[in-house]
C-alpha cells in the first residue's frame, strides 16, 4: 500500500517502513505524527484519488531524529557593478519513519513508548515546605600571586636608578 502526502509545501510518495526527511516538524525522537493530508492512496491496482484531499485517511510515522540538511550556498553578483553577496543556508528537516497508513478513519496501531506516555500523563511533583536549595560546596579561593613592587618612574620621566651610567672619573697625574 502507498499514499502521497502533502506536508511543508511539499508532496511525498510514502509506504510502510519507509524513511523520509521533511521540512521541520515539532516532536523529538520517538513522538507519534499522524499526516492529515492525503492527496492519493493505492493498493494494488485499486487507487483513491482525493478531490483535495482522501476523506478520513491518515498515515502515522514516527520521528526518528531532528537534523539540519547540507549547506546551500547563494552568491549574487552583478558584473561591472562591484556587488558580490555570499550567504549559505542549512535547513532544518526531521526524519520521519512511516508506521501506518490507514484509510476510512481506523484507529493507529503503532503505541508510543511508555516513558513517554508517562511523561504527557503525569503531572509534575510540588515539593510543599522546601524553600531552601541545595548549596553545592564552595571551592577554595584562588590566590593571586604576589605582584613585585615597582617604582613608578614613568611619572618623572626619569629612569630607574640602576639603568643610569655613571660617568667615568678622569684621574689626573702629576710628575715632579
Amino acid at each position: 500500500m502507498f499514499a502521497i502526502i502533502k506536508t511543508g509545501g511539499k508532496q511525498y510518495k510514502v509506504a510502510t517502513n519507509d524513511v523520509i526527511m521533511v521540512e521541520k516538524l515539532a516532536g523529538s525522537a520517538g513522538d507519534l505524527i499522524e499526516f492529515k493530508d492525503v492527496l492519493m492512496m493505492g493498493q494494488g491496482n485499486s487507487i483513491k484519488v482525493g478531490a483535495p484531499l482522501v476523506a478520513d485517511a491518515t498515515v502515522c510515522g514516527t520521528v526518528l531524529d531532528q537534523i539540519r540538511d547540507d549547506k546551500v550556498i547563494i552568491f549574487k553578483k552583478k558584473r561591472r557593478h562591484n556587488y558580490r553577496r555570499k550567504n549559505g543556508h542549512r535547513q532544518y528537516l526531521t526524519v520521519v519513519r512511516i508506521t501506518d497508513i490507514l484509510s476510512g478513519g481506523a484507529a493507529h496501531k503503532a503505541k508510543a513508548s511508555p516513558e513517554k506516555v508517562e511523561e504527557k500523563t503525569k503531572a509534575p511533583e510540588k515539593k510543599v515546605g522546601t524553600t531552601k536549595k541545595a548549596e553545592a560546596p564552595k571551592a577554595a579561593p584562588i590566590k593571586k600571586a604576589e605582584s613585585v613592587k615597582k617604582t613608578d618612574t614613568s611619572a618623572k620621566g626619569e629612569k630607574p636608578a640602576a639603568e643610569k651610567k655613571a660617568a667615568p672619573t678622569a684621574k689626573k697625574t702629576t710628575k715632579s
